[in-house]
């Protein structure tokens, strides 16, 4: 039975989660674990700094635990999740997407951005969405299943690795220390709050202070949502600091009812409603992310619109133009009906950002790649 609050959201039958993980854990479980195995508990922070901390999930990296028992530790609680079926780079190398491939054959992809001022990596939740957004590649691909709360995070290890080891271009720290990850955003395939407690499980392992997590900041941690209502009320009883972004695509019920289907269940009211009282107990402001749909969303009196709904409330907007996927009728909006819209939501008082459209010539739109490599 799903905790109160939580949804779900059927997969096809016989989807298999992946073996257990050592990032599937909590530390106290952590322990408990290595006690099952006939191991001292201390074992379970030596494990979690090699991975965590030191990136080194292969166990002839281990030095501090004794030979003989690194291979059967690493089956129990490091096995392999996911390998890498390609990298693609562009922007003269500062942005790099991977297609995974799961211990099940299934694809999922993430991204890694350099900026001038921040290093963000952008994870998925699920492999595929069962949400059927019309203009998102993963949206008409369907679910085939939710990740693990590891098979989350190693998508993050993995970037901080590749960061490490130099592998995205881009100048480095001032005095010279290997780039660091500032951000991550859960805006790749699937719908986060659909995979709720494995999400948060995998926020947890992120933020929690080396060993027993990566160390990251909760404040550099955004969660993105169609808007399950149920499941904002939940994620703001959980204490977090991470901000929430919605993805609204539309300020009216009658077109977000065809752009996020989930509004036929919960109205454009119920969940900015949501969305201030999660604003409200963590402390953020909300992003608002719009993807502008050329001659579907981008009217003046729907900027005027939403910038009635979001006046004095203090969120931010995020323009996204759209980057198509082949074949689709949807495409990004003209340059001066862009223009037009901020203007709108500026004559508003609220703040807004067209966000920097990278890869479009590395299949970037979500999805585009896994999609690409099935056909």
């Amino acid at each position: 039975m799903p905790a109160p609050g939580e949804l779900t959201f059927a997969a096809p039958r016989g989807a298999a989660m992946p073996p257990r993980h050592l990032a599937d854990l909590s530390p106290a479980e952590r322990r408990e674990a290595m006690v099952a195995l006939g191991e001292r508990p201390f074992r379970a922070q030596q494990l979690s700094r090699h991975y965590f901390a030191r990136y080194a999930d292969d166990p002839a990296d281990w030095t501090d635990v004794p030979a003989a028992d690194r291979e059967r530790l690493a089956g129990e609680l490091l096995p392999r999740l996911m390998t890498v079926v390609r990298h693609a780079s562009c922007d003269a190398g500062a942005t790099r997407k991977t297609l995974w491939r799961l211990h099940d054959g299934t694809l999922v992809e993430s991204v890694l951005m350099r900026y001038p001022d921040r290093i963000t990596m952008c994870v998925s939740s699920q492999a595929g969405c069962g949400m059927n957004c019309p203009f998102c590649a993963t949206g008409q691909a369907g679910l085939d299943r939710n990740l693990s709360t590891a098979e989350i995070v190693h998508q993050i290890v993995d970037g901080m690795r590749a960061l490490r080891d130099g592998e995205l271009a881009g100048e480095g720290l001032p005095d010279g220390e290997p780039a660091r990850l500032s951000n991550v955003v859960f805006m790749g395939m699937g719908e986060p709050l659909a995979n709720y407690r494995r999400v948060v499980g995998a926020i947890r392992r992120l933020t929690d202070p080396q060993p027993d997590g990566v160390g990251l900041s909760q404040r550099g941690v955004t969660v993105s949502t169609v808007g399950l209502v149920p499941a904002i009320h939940r994620l703001a009883r959980e204490g977090l600091s991470c901000r929430l972004a919605v993805s609204l695509h539309a300020p009216d019920d009658e077109l977000r009812d065809t752009l996020v289907p989930v509004n036929t269940r919960w109205k454009v009211r119920e969940v900015l409603d949501a969305a201030w009282a999660y604003a409200d107990a963590s402390g953020r402001r909300i992003s608002i992310e719009y993807a502008l749909i050329r001659d579907v969303n981008d009217q003046a009196w729907r900027a005027d619109l939403l910038g009635r709904l979001l006046r004095g409330r203090g969120a931010h907007v995020n323009l996204i133009p759209l980057n198509p996927t082949p074949g689709s009728k949807w495409t990004a909006s003209r340059p001066e009906d862009e223009r037009a819209f901020v203007a709108g939501l500026a004559a508003h008082g609220i703040p807004v950002t067209v966000r920097d459209t990278r890869g479009q010539e590395i299949d970037g739109a979500c999805g585009q790649l896994a999609a690409s490599a099935r056909s």
